[in-house]
């Protein structure tokens, strides 16, 4: 019996030890696709509906550009000023799109496939405040909070891109901000980075950066890492001027343009949801209308974004679980289209991570990745309906993360795992449980995964413990993190010469150097 309980505690051990990439029970890019909340008869009207806003409402301040671009495309300028876009165009549009979307990372262990229905999950949301979980209060955000966010994302497997979580409101000129907002960014993590600009002039400096670490301009067009969010338009169904001059340089410097629709229900878009929905896509696809006219198979990400309304109040409310239904309609209709696209889902109405704030960032993630959204934006860190970003929940909802992947990856249906020989040896040799069981031991990291900052003891045993809680748990990882993991895989020589051409504003001492 102590030779048998020695063996299974060393099989344990083995089993225990870090697994290689290919053997974890999870990975970036599972496939969706179960929840559906359109029938199909509804989906056919949505997407006729689409077509029609398009067709027959069009968008009203396109630019010199934009209008030439597109007209050349065959869309059709009114004597309204409304630029529309018959379905013709639109579906030329969407049949010269690149579907076999690769979103690279600094490390090339960190590229993502974005196509089909396969799951990824961003950060996101531009917060202006950072919450303190320990005083439970709020202060406005800084570089620094950027870069260190940046930083536990790097440390974070179920969080596979950095996009912006705050504002860097330390740093007042806006070329400036939006420079050091991509360089924080991309010192604190390897994986792919999401940012954003208000002038084209800033972008295009911001790209002799980006050539700059990747070493020249050509290899950084082969292996873009960083990708625009470019709010295009101003639901409902306006062009944002400057917005798209940003998207047309992004598009000629070769960076992947995240096509952002951001209205929100009830104020900016239509109270029903279907019709938000209807709208969400119909902007996102003008948008993809005109990048194609600039460069047909442009890489592009379908950013439709539609938030809900307290309709008692007008408040946004990103933590409603109408947030979950809207955002996993619009991955639905993303299938439809096969299209590459990204929705906002994670987000909560709650100032603190508590109960409130864990239920809401599980539960509209949840049921927005099994409908086989690509990305999901603002998917961790963010409370107060995007208005503050909170760093230790950045590994509260990286186990969140994990448990949605879970759910999405399903169950694996074969002569192995279906277990007949396994219940048969367990029934008949009347063993009376599967503790010991060689297949048991064999599953318990690649069919199950674990949380790191919630735990599962025993009362006796967490008392024992003293009395852990999650976000205490996260609150000390967080510490340790930051006291130890800067990231050095942009190398000091790269850094100087960055700090000799830009106005960098974090010391070398600050990101460790």
């Amino acid at each position: 019996m102590t030779r048998r309980s020695g063996g299974r505690k060393s099989k344990v051990a083995i089993r225990s030890a870090p697994l290689t990439e290919e053997k974890k029970p999870i990975h970036p890019g599972e496939s969706g696709g179960h929840y559906k909340p359109f029938k199909d008869d509804d989906m056919e009207a949505v997407v006729e509906n689409i077509y029609r806003v398009l067709e027959e409402i069009g968008f009203n301040q396109a630019t010199p550009h934009c209008v030439k671009t597109c007209t050349e495309y065959g869309a059709i300028l009114g004597e309204d000023g409304r630029l529309r876009m018959p379905r013709e165009i639109v579906n030329k549009a969407i049949e010269s799109s690149n579907r076999n979307l690769i979103l690279h990372g600094q490390d090339p262990s960190n590229d993502l496939q974005i196509s089909g229905s396969r799951v990824h999950f961003s950060t996101g949301g531009a917060a202006v405040m950072v919450v303190d979980s320990e005083e439970k209060t709020y202060r406005d955000s800084t570089a620094q909070d950027l870069y260190d966010m940046a930083r536990i994302v790097d440390t974070c497997d179920n969080i596979h891109i950095f996009q912006r979580t705050c504002v860097l409101r330390d740093i007042e000129d806006v070329y400036a901000m939006e420079l050091n907002t991509t360089y924080n960014a991309i010192m604190g993590t390897k994986k792919h980075v999401g940012a954003s600009w208000t002038d084209s002039r800033n972008l295009e400096k911001t790209l002799k950066l980006l050539h700059m670490v990747a070493g020249s301009e050509e290899a950084w067009r082969a292996r873009p890492f960083v990708s625009q969010s470019n709010c295009f338009v101003v639901p409902p169904m306006k062009f944002a001027e400057e917005s798209l001059e940003c998207l047309r340089i992004a598009v000629e410097g070769g960076m992947p343009v995240l096509l952002l629709s951001a209205g929100q229900a009830g104020a900016t878009a239509p109270p029903c949801l279907a019709g938000t929905v209807s709208q969400a896509w119909a902007e996102c696809l003008g948008g993809l209308v005109y990048l194609n006219a600039i460069k047909p198979g442009a890489p592009a990400i379908l950013g439709t974004w539609p938030f809900v309304s307290d309709l008692r109040t007008g408040a946004m409310s990103g933590g409603s679980p109408e947030q979950g239904v809207l955002s996993a309609a619009c991955a639905q209709v993303g299938q439809y289209f096969n299209l590459p696209m990204g929705t906002g889902a994670g987000m909560s109405d709650s100032k603190l991570p508590d109960f409130q704030g864990g239920a809401e960032h599980a539960s509209n993630v949840a049921v927005t990745a099994l409908s086989g959204a690509n990305i999901i934006y603002e998917s961790a860190g963010m409370y107060a309906s995007l208005l503050s970003a909170c760093p230790e929940s950045l590994l509260l909802d990286n186990d969140v993360l994990g448990g949605c992947m879970r759910m999405v990856k399903g169950l694996t249906v074969n002569e192995e795992t279906l277990g007949f020989d396994v219940i048969k040896d367990v029934c008949l040799n009347l063993k009376g449980h599967y503790l010991g069981s060689n297949q048991t031991l064999d599953v318990m990291q690649t069919e199950y995964i674990y949380p790191e900052s919630y735990n599962r003891l025993s009362p006796g045993d967490w008392h024992d413990a003293g009395k852990p809680e999650a976000v205490k748990v996260a609150v000390k990882k967080t510490k340790e993190i930051l006291a130890s993991h800067y990231p050095k895989h942009i190398s000091d020589e790269v850094d100087n010469k960055i700090r000799e051409e830009f106005p960098i504003f974090l010391s070398k001492e600050a990101i460790g150097r």
